[in-house]
């Protein structure tokens, strides 16, 4: 076996092992599922996401996008398509609508059923009412301090963070395939160390979304082990294609990519950012929080 194919190999378990590790951290310890905690616990469950949320921002803006827009580009000027409509934009719109639509048809579902569970905390006002029969002190709690009461009333669904981990999979594939496509030992070392810093710091933040968001724990172990598959799955696709001497297929890769790019963008500004910040509780430490995290992955992303 040639050296070169030794490296990848070697990246690929290092990927496994380390994503596994990472994510089930959040996923084992009884500290992230402990939704009766105190006060203490709760604030700081919020700022483990509020950076998680800052992790996301970044690896959508400073990462997948640019991979994305790089990649589509490159493919449309091979093949000297010079086309006045901006389609890499239109395919990640297009990827947001997708979502978008799924989750509200999934919602309308629920509601057609009677499942009104995500809106319970709107419903639980202490039984008074006011003469119209609207529920008394809502101003009151929107503005104050009691955690019961959230404006976003769909946030951490379970379907929201299955699209989560769905369109961090792919781009996982994609990430490993630049590993599997490449020709020297040296650039397969330096991919994959920032691949492997980057991902421990998405997975980590991955679970801890998964664990908020009531998810059961077998289907969190599932996710997991599923994610921690997709970029070896990706550097064995890449090693497959290099060692048949393939090229086709690349722009198909490329649209499948802006997709989840889309995706992606709908989970971060519609989903994860909102939730925390709809609620009114430690404001300023959130948003440094945030910045934290989108300035530790932005570091990652200049060092490499």
């Amino acid at each position: 076996m040639e050296y070169l194919l030794q490296v990848k190999i070697g990246a690929l378990l290092a990927l496994l092992l380390l994503t596994l590790i990472c994510g089930f951290i959040p996923a084992r310890l009884k500290w992230f599922r402990n939704a009766d905690g105190t006060e203490t616990h709760r604030v700081v469950l919020s700022l483990i996401s509020c950076f998680a949320g800052g992790v996301f921002l970044a690896a959508c803006l400073l990462d997948i996008i640019p991979d994305y827009l790089g990649d589509i580009n490159t493919e449309l000027d091979a093949r000297g398509l010079q086309i006045s409509f901006p389609v890499p934009e239109f395919i990640i719109a297009a990827g947001f609508f997708v979502v978008l639509i799924l989750e509200r048809i999934v919602l309308s579902c629920q509601q057609a059923h009677g499942d009104h569970e995500e809106r319970a905390p709107l419903m639980q006002t202490n039984g008074r009412e006011t003469a119209n029969g609207s529920p008394t002190g809502l101003d009151h709690d929107l503005e104050g301090s009691g955690p019961h009461v959230h404006v976003d009333f769909q946030a951490h669904s379970s379907f929201r963070s299955f699209m989560l981990f769905l369109s961090l999979s792919f781009h996982s594939v994609f990430e490993g395939l630049a590993i599997g496509l490449q020709s020297t030992d040296s650039r397969v070392l330096e991919i994959c160390i920032a691949i492997l810093v980057h991902k421990s710091i998405i997975v980590f933040s991955l679970s801890v979304k998964l664990v908020q968001s009531a998810v059961r724990p077998a289907w969190v172990a599932a996710y997991i082990g599923v994610f921690a598959v997709m970029s070896p799955l990706g550097i064995a696709i890449g090693i497959g294609l290099t060692e048949a001497a393939l090229t086709s297929g690349a722009l198909i890769q490329a649209i499948l990519e802006g997709l989840a790019a889309g995706t992606f963008v709908y989970i971060t500004f519609m989903e994860i950012l909102p939730h925390e910040l709809n609620s009114p509780e430690k404001q300023m430490l959130k948003v440094l929080f945030i910045l934290v995290g989108f300035s530790v992955m932005a570091a990652l992303t200049f060092l490499d």
